[in-house]
């Protein structure tokens, strides 16, 4: 089903903070896309385990970059660390960069509260606060200061998750009574409400209907106009069918990253091969 093709945000709904310049010049007068997000020898470990080992990787903005990997492979701790999200993991260390618009995301001066802002996380499971539809989009901007209109930012947060056609008629029934893929959508609302830059999101369609996870899908080809999607999927087939470049992760490390295409149909390393092939996984 075509998404409907919504109107940008407002320019009266303006950022929390202004956002770094997605864009840098490069010879002949032309302009190229800086990296929305680097990886420079990243290095994970929970006490004396090694999630992720000496990972370097550059994932470019506006486009959909999917990381895939068995079970156990570091693929949701490598997302994780991109808003710093795992800091709530107990004994956790970590080695290496890495750069959010070319700012270390663990240097002491950033504040990790703004970082989630701008790096936003959708996860595994629709997580909707037990408020109203309103309310959870609204939610978050509300307690941050946002000094703009609510029902604005309500109704674009939600068109542009493609949600607002189903909800706009029970913007103040409870969110709970939604379907699991609607959850999900108003999830995705909630997280763009705060306008973010990234929209990282780890294995959302995991606990969906097919019917659902295809709405999700054509969401997430929709979203990137708007935003760099960083997915973890289980699904080598939805990985091959949304994202624009592939990392294939095992046991810690980064095998192979590089254009989804080149990924699935001439994959360089004979591990990806294996997997995508299904001979281990």
């Amino acid at each position: 089903m075509p998404l409907v093709q919504e109107p940008a945000i407002p320019a009266s709904l303006k950022p929390f903070r202004p956002l770094p310049d997605r864009r840098t010049a490069s010879g002949g007068g032309e302009t190229a896309a800086e990296p929305a997000i680097v990886t420079e020898n990243l290095s994970i470990r929970y006490g004396h385990f090694t999630a992720v080992s000496n990972v370097s990787m550059a994932i470019p903005p506006r486009q959909v970059t999917a990381i895939i990997g068995p079970s156990g492979c570091g693929k949701s701790t490598l997302l994780r660390s991109f808003n710093r999200m795992n800091d709530f993991t107990p004994n956790l260390s970590v080695s290496g960069r890495v750069l959010y618009r070319g700012r270390d995301v663990y240097d002491p001066q950033t504040d990790p509260v703004e970082l989630r802002r701008t790096i936003g996380m959708v996860f595994q499971k629709p997580n909707p606060f037990p408020k109203s539809i309103f309310r959870n989009v609204a939610w978050g901007a509300a307690i941050n200061g946002f000094t703009g209109s609510l029902d604005e930012l309500v109704e674009q947060s939600l068109r542009r998750a493609a949600l607002w056609d189903e909800v706009k008629d029970k913007l103040h029934s409870s969110a709970l009574a939604l379907s699991g893929g609607q959850q999900q959508r108003l999830c995705i609302a909630r997280a763009i409400a705060l306008q973010p830059d990234v929209l990282l999101m780890d294995e959302p369609c995991s606990a969906l209907d097919p019917i659902a996870t295809t709405r999700i899908e054509d969401l997430i080809d929709n979203l990137k106009k708007h935003y760099t999607v960083v997915l973890v999927t289980h699904n080598m087939q939805q990985a091959a069918r949304v994202s624009d470049r592939t990392a294939f992760m095992y046991m810690g490390e980064l095998v192979e990253y590089g254009k989804t295409d080149d990924i699935f149909t001439h994959p360089s390393n004979p591990r990806t091969q294996d997997y995508i092939t299904g001979r281990f996984g």
